[in-house]
């Protein structure tokens, strides 16, 4: 187990990426040109400019080009491990699990195509000063505009999390910023595939889920659309 002193981001960044293909047949997504730069930078930039300086990198699916880039992440300011899951993809919570030597006490994990114009470590510190919860979810208010609505909240709390649910409530969706402790990660079996959102479901099932509210909305490189209003953000400052 680590213990730096540091707060710590992990990043899962092993997926396939099919949605931007074939672009990411060569290139992994989180190398992919976002404003003139691999989106790998815009990424760990925003991390680090949160305090987050001490960064986990899960890779898989070409992540051997991920790491040649970013190295030990001296030139961004952090420290960078690496996690690899190898020839068998895991899943997000798999990724984690097998990340587990890693990982400090607490961390704030976020996806390897999202970018969050907002305090990354907010998640954090409300984890820390909070015992009676295992995890804090940045969420947003959605209300199906960019993306299925999955939170039923009421601001303080996850309620109810579930992926494409019918029901009018679910108007938040997980923003892509969600503090655990690292307790919670390793009861998952390691070798296993596994989902976080079934390690999400559970805490908000077991009321052990709070939740710190976003409010601009959140950006994505997993669609060649996400991508282009990413770049427009970032070239403009203008939010769509």
């Amino acid at each position: 187990m680590i213990s730096t002193g540091r707060v710590q981001a992990v990043v899962l960044a092993g997926g396939l990426a099919t949605r931007m293909r074939p672009r990411t047949l060569t290139v992994p997504k989180s190398l992919l040109d976002v404003a003139g730069r691999p989106f790998i930078d815009w990424q760990l930039e925003r991390l680090v400019a949160a305090g987050l300086r001490d960064v986990v990198m899960c890779v898989a699916y070409l992540g051997e080009q991920i790491r040649a880039h970013v190295g030990d992440g001296n030139r961004y300011g952090a420290r960078v491990l690496w996690s690899e899951e190898g020839p068998t993809l895991l899943g997000t919570g798999g990724a984690l699990r097998m990340a587990l030597p890693l990982l400090a006490s607490t961390f704030v994990v976020t996806y390897g195509d999202s970018y969050l114009p907002f305090d990354y470590a907010e998640p954090l510190r409300v984890l820390e000063t909070s015992r009676d919860c295992d995890g804090v979810m940045a969420i947003y208010k959605n209300e199906g505009r960019w993306d299925t609505s999955n939170v039923f909240s009421d601001g303080s709390w996850v309620l109810r999390y579930a992926k494409n649910s019918p029901d009018d409530r679910f108007d938040y969706i997980d923003y892509g910023a969600l503090a655990l402790r690292r307790d919670v990660i390793a009861v998952l079996p390691l070798g296993h595939s596994s989902g976080l959102d079934l390690v999400q479901t559970d805490l908000a099932r077991r009321n052990r889920l709070r939740a710190v509210v976003a409010r601009e909305r959140f950006y994505e490189i997993g669609s060649p659309e996400g991508l282009a209003e990413l770049e427009r953000y970032l070239r403009t400052g203008a939010s769509s």
